[in-house]
């Protein structure tokens, strides 16, 4: 595996790795039908969930420098709330824009040096012991990430799949 610049990424990118296979084990099975179910229109979907993981992944590039837009943004940017009167992308077209971008960040977590973490990327936040930096951006985009797989893997319990496997796809690279 190749060294990163910064010694920060030592950290993170292990995490990443294992969140994109969180990412392909936790969709493992589900039917596009099944995806776009909700428990008694109090949750969200399959699909809207997936496709906010792929969005933090857009996210987090572009914060990084990667310049890439998610051709879905408009249905997930900043966790924008579900709305049933929209056409929702389909699980295979959020595989495939999951690929398309994870590749491209994971290469940029290894190049990203620790001046260009340490900037500031202000997102409004106003929480006193969080500083708003590129750094403290990746981790939320980590922490959000793990919260995702975490509801969809409650979801596919609650829709009668079994529980996500955590199994690793050595050919998955990023």
């Amino acid at each position: 595996m190749d060294t990163p610049k910064s010694k920060k990424m030592e950290l993170v990118i292990p995490a990443y790795r294992m969140h994109s296979q969180s990412f392909m084990n936790v969709l493992e099975g589900i039917s596009e039908e099944d995806a776009l179910k909700r428990i008694e229109n109090k949750t969200n979907h399959i699909v809207w969930m997936a496709g906010n993981f792929v969005n933090m992944r857009y996210g987090l590039g572009w914060v990084l420098g990667v310049q890439e837009e998610d051709p879905y943004s408009d249905l997930f940017f900043q966790g924008k709330a579900l709305d049933e009167s929209f056409k929702y992308p389909t699980l295979a077209e959020l595989k495939g824009n999951f690929h398309k971008i994870s590749a491209k960040v994971f290469q940029r977590l290894h190049e990203v040096t620790d001046e260009e973490l340490d900037e500031i990327f202000e997102i409004g936040m106003n929480i006193p012991f969080i500083k708003e930096t590129k750094l403290n951006f990746v981790g939320m985009c980590i922490g959000r990430e793990d919260y995702l797989c975490g509801q969809i893997g409650l979801m596919r319990r609650i829709l009668d799949y079994p529980g996500m496997k955590y199994d690793v796809d050595e050919n998955l690279k990023y």
